[in-house]
């Protein structure tokens, strides 16, 4: 548990925008996009997450809001990511679980001031499905 606390940690040290959410239905997606070298070498290592200036996560996490407490909740995640230049690129989520909480990490490569689309597709079945699409600049640390 303390892992997936530091993972989120990370993700929340990065400015505010990179942590953002959106409600579907009866669904809450937390989603951020970061440079791996938020985390650190050891949750990077427990997750077996590449960690370097040239590569970046995307980190997802969908919430039940018809529950009390709004418990995790699984669903089926596909996405993609385009830059700039149209190069699309598929992106593979690992489930992650610990105790209650589920998230979904994508590893993706970037280069420097690279300009990336997402586009997010999540299918919780009856509790929600829809779309999450956003852009993100990203700077490759040496």
């Amino acid at each position: 548990m303390k892992w997936i606390i530091a993972l989120i940690a990370c993700a929340l040290a990065v400015p505010s925008w990179a942590q953002q959410a959106k409600t579907i239905k009866d669904i809450e997606v937390h989603y951020a996009a970061l440079n791996s070298t938020f985390l650190t070498p050891q949750i990077a290592k427990s997750y077996q997450l590449r960690r370097n200036g040239h590569t970046a996560i995307l980190n997802l996490s969908i919430l039940d809001l018809s529950k009390a407490g709004k418990p995790a909740t699984q669903a089926t995640i596909t996405a993609t990511s385009k830059n700039l230049v149209g190069n699309t690129r598929k992106l593979a989520f690992n489930e992650f679980k610990e105790g209650s909480a589920i998230y979904y990490i994508a590893e993706f490569p970037i280069t420097n001031e690279e300009n990336i689309t997402f586009d997010i597709n999540i299918d919780a079945g009856t509790k929600g499905a829809g779309t999450i699409k956003f852009n993100q600049k990203f700077y490759v640390e040496e």
